[in-house]
């Protein structure tokens, strides 16, 4: 059943309106068109680790524990009971970066990722997912350990795999994440803040390591500072894209 859902031709059709459509089915009541709704916290997270290379394959396992802020744990969690104060410990190495389908979950400390993007306490059963839109998720996509990680990975890519000059390199990243080619109005938005935060990481080396210390991951030592640091706020403002993180 499921199978015949998601490969029929409602399930699969895009969410653009045209006039016509609007004119018949206005409320959507008979699926005229595909609902376009904002992917789950689990979803975001895989989407970003799988274009920047970081999503583990491994299937089944243990469960993953993910990066989590500092404290976080202990402060929410009970002093007794099979999950304490130490029960938490970090994944490293690939199990850091395996699937979101296997994370801990404990209903008092839910994972704050997956919350932020409407995640369930799991207290209850919930029949309908409900989808907010608020500056925290903004914040997480921009400052998230996971997501900065992610982007210098996917930064590397972009300088690594695909052409030689910045607008090359910045469709290589565009294509990976939205699979199209940015418009010449897109392409040209990146390649002005390109050019700004190459001038501002090659005055502060510094700032730039900081930037590419972020996540467990190594980065890449033969690749510029300056310029990797650069590409990885371009590959940011990419999975930062309205599109990015949308079912359209």
């Amino acid at each position: 059943m499921h199978r015949l859902i998601v490969t029929s031709a409602t399930f699969r059709q895009s969410s653009h309106v045209t006039p016509e459509l609007l004119k018949r089915d206005p409320g959507n009541r008979l699926l005229a068109r595909g609902p376009r709704r904002r992917l789950s916290g689990a979803a975001i997270r895989d989407h970003a680790l799988f274009i920047s290379r970081l999503l583990s394959q491994t299937m089944g396992g243990p469960l993953l524990k993910p990066y989590q802020p500092a404290g976080l744990w202990k402060e929410l969690s009970f002093a007794s009971g099979k999950t304490t104060v130490d029960f938490y410990v970090q994944d490293h190495g690939e199990s850091l970066y395996r699937r979101s389908l296997y994370t801990f979950w404990k209903r008092t400390v839910a994972p704050p990722r997956m919350s932020v993007f409407d995640g369930t306490g799991r207290e209850m059963c919930r029949v309908r997912w409900e989808v907010t839109n608020t500056p925290m998720q903004a914040l997480t996509l921009q400052n998230d350990v996971t997501f900065v990680e992610a982007a210098r990975h996917l930064a590397r890519r972009m300088l690594t795999e695909r052409g030689t000059t910045p607008s090359d390199r910045i469709s290589h990243g565009w294509r990976l994440a939205l699979s199209r080619p940015p418009r010449e109005d897109e392409l040209s938005v990146l390649r002005r803040a390109l050019d700004r935060y190459l001038s501002i990481y090659c005055e502060d080396h510094d700032e730039a390591l900081r930037l590419l210390s972020n996540g467990e991951s190594k980065r890449d030592e033969q690749l510029d500072v300056a310029e990797h640091a650069a590409f990885a706020m371009i590959a940011q403002t990419i999975l930062n894209l309205d599109e990015t993180i949308m079912r359209e």
